[in-house]
């Protein structure tokens, strides 16, 4: 996971405080709801120059930190 990725993350998740972000964070549980998911979107388009493809944008993408990078990480590579 990119390092930069958890700071992104962070401003989205209004229960994280100054825990660590790890691959198996839950984002909802840290606060993720469905307006900032939006939001974090355009963030990660922004910062990764990715754009997710419409079958990854599901509350599996967004359940956890890993579970969004692998998504980014794809995309990544297209």
């Amino acid at each position: 996971m990119d390092p930069r990725f958890a700071d992104m993350l962070r401003p989205f998740l209004k229960y994280a405080g100054g825990a660590e972000i790890t691959l198996e964070s839950s984002l909802r549980d840290l606060g993720l709801d469905s307006m900032q998911a939006i939001e974090l979107l355009f963030a990660i388009e922004d910062t990764y120059q990715v754009s997710l493809p419409d079958e990854l944008l599901t509350d599996t993408t967004f359940a956890t930190a890993g579970s969004l990078w692998a998504a980014i990480s794809g995309a990544r590579q297209c």
